[in-house]
């Protein structure tokens, strides 16, 4: 069990995305953001499956083929594309629904946090666009949704921090615009 080590890297983490949330102007998000990730179903697995490169989940995945943790995080935490899924009534399958902009933003800043952390020394700004696209969430996000965090992500990639927070504060407003 690495206690220590796990508090220090989700609350890095949640201070992170403060700052993030802040400058995107949805700062009440940023302070309770993953605040789900002290309660015990989440820290002591995480802390348990800790490795400080990726996440738990990811380990526990691995180990028991489900993550506990990751269950109950994606059900409280709106800034996770995987909590907007319902089911659809015509064609009676869930589906995935359209994001509301203010939890883009928190997902966005929830990926720079999550590449810095994990990636230490080695990130670059290229580090979000990067997994984003290598990853199951484009491909499986509400695709009006996934096209914006997919610009913003570029936006970043090719353009820095600087730049895409204002770009993203000047534009996006915290209602659907779609």
């Amino acid at each position: 069990m690495h206690i220590f080590k796990h508090f220090w890297t989700i609350t890095k983490h949640r201070h992170l995305v403060m700052k993030y949330c802040f400058k995107l102007g949805i700062g009440w998000q940023g302070l309770v953001h993953d605040l789900s990730k002290y309660a015990p179903i989440e820290f002591f697995n995480g802390a348990k499956y800790y490795q400080g490169s990726r996440s738990p989940n990811d380990k526990e995945r691995e180990i028991k083929g489900y993550s506990k943790a990751w269950m109950h995080h994606k059900g409280r935490n709106k800034h996770h594309y995987e909590y907007w899924f319902d089911v659809n009534l015509k064609s009676n399958q869930y589906e995935a629904v359209k994001i509301p902009i203010k939890y883009l933003k928190e997902m966005f800043a929830d990926r720079i946090a999550a590449s810095k952390v994990y990636k230490g020394k080695e990130y670059t700004d290229s580090c979000p666009f990067d997994y984003f696209v290598t990853h199951t969430a484009i491909k499986r996000m509400h695709p009006e949704s996934a096209k914006i965090m997919l610009e913003w992500l570029e936006k970043l990639k090719y353009n820095g921090e600087k730049l895409t927070f204002l770009y993203i504060k000047k534009n996006y407003r915290n209602k659907y615009i779609y």
